[in-house]
């Protein structure tokens, strides 16, 4: 597929291990590590709260190579960036997402959950991450919900080429999600931008799955959990690469690591930059 690009080429080749020998293997190198495509999930969300500016800027700090964003639709139609279909966990609010204007989530504080420090913290609009971090870091963007949200991969889809992000260069987009349908539309809206697929069960990563998988997608990205050597090399088979979530351990780290995947999605960017 012409919009394939490699990362994470170039990881020395390592023994072949069981699942109960990972916890025993040497911990990577910092070469190694600089292979594989450090993915600050939901920004630094270990340290700061979750889909924030904050997060995100401390992402940035971290030397993360992108960030990762949900995005949803407000009841005025506007794209806004928030992992939850419902407002509660992460802010003083409540109710839907798809229930509440925009000028009611700005109006939350989606900060003081994670600490006093972060007081204020605002739910950002789709745009307002696209402008302040495009061409400075990567961006994942992860369609949440999207059959919640009819039409809202257009919407998406304009947002991108409003901003000339419709084909990527050194501005690294990716677009992910669990719905599957949902990418295999953004495959025919955005042709140029690579396309990843979310899985949690072994049943999505069988031979077969993965061979559908790759008619539209350039990314696999499977709960780490279902990681293994032999899907790791079913999935570089058919030219694409595997990105896998969520690290919150160095002991989930280093097995990815082992595992030669190409991306880790994580809370924890100093687990997975060397420079940390």
């Amino acid at each position: 597929m012409n919009k394939k690009f490699l990362v994470g080429t170039g990881i020395a080749v390592s023994l072949l291990l069981s699942p109960f020998s990972q916890a025993f293997a040497e911990e990577p190198s910092a070469g190694e590590k600089k292979q594989v495509e450090n993915i600050a999930h939901r920004g630094a969300a270990a340290y700061a709260p979750e889909n924030t500016i904050a997060s995100y800027d401390l992402a940035v700090d971290m030397k993360a190579d992108y960030i990762e964003i949900d995005v949803q639709r407000s009841k005025d139609g506007e794209l806004v960036v928030i992992h939850d279909t419902s407002v509660d966990r992460t802010t003083d609010g409540s109710g839907k997402v798809g229930d509440l204007t925009l000028e009611e989530m700005k109006s939350l504080d989606a900060g003081s959950w994670k600490g006093e420090q972060f007081a204020g913290e605002e739910i950002p609009t789709f745009e307002e991450v696209l402008d302040r971090y495009h061409g400075k870091v990567g961006i994942l963007i992860e369609m949440k919900s999207p059959e919640l949200y009819p039409g809202i991969e257009e919407q998406v889809a304009d947002a991108l080429k409003e901003r000339h992000l419709d084909t990527p260069q050194n501005e690294k987009i990716i677009l992910q999600s669990f719905n599957f349908d949902s990418m295999k539309k953004m495959d025919q809206l955005l042709p140029k931008v690579p396309i990843g697929v979310l899985a949690w069960s072994q049943s999505q990563a069988t031979p077969e799955a993965l061979k559908e998988i790759s008619e539209y997608a350039e990314w696999f990205n499977p709960s780490y959990g279902i990681v293994t050597e032999q899907v790791v090399e079913d999935v570089h088979s058919l030219d694409m690469q595997i990105g896998s979530w969520t690290v919150r351990s160095h002991e989930a780290a280093d097995f990815l690591f082992d595992m030669e995947v190409d991306a880790i999605i994580t809370d924890y960017p100093d687990y997975v930059d060397p420079r940390n």
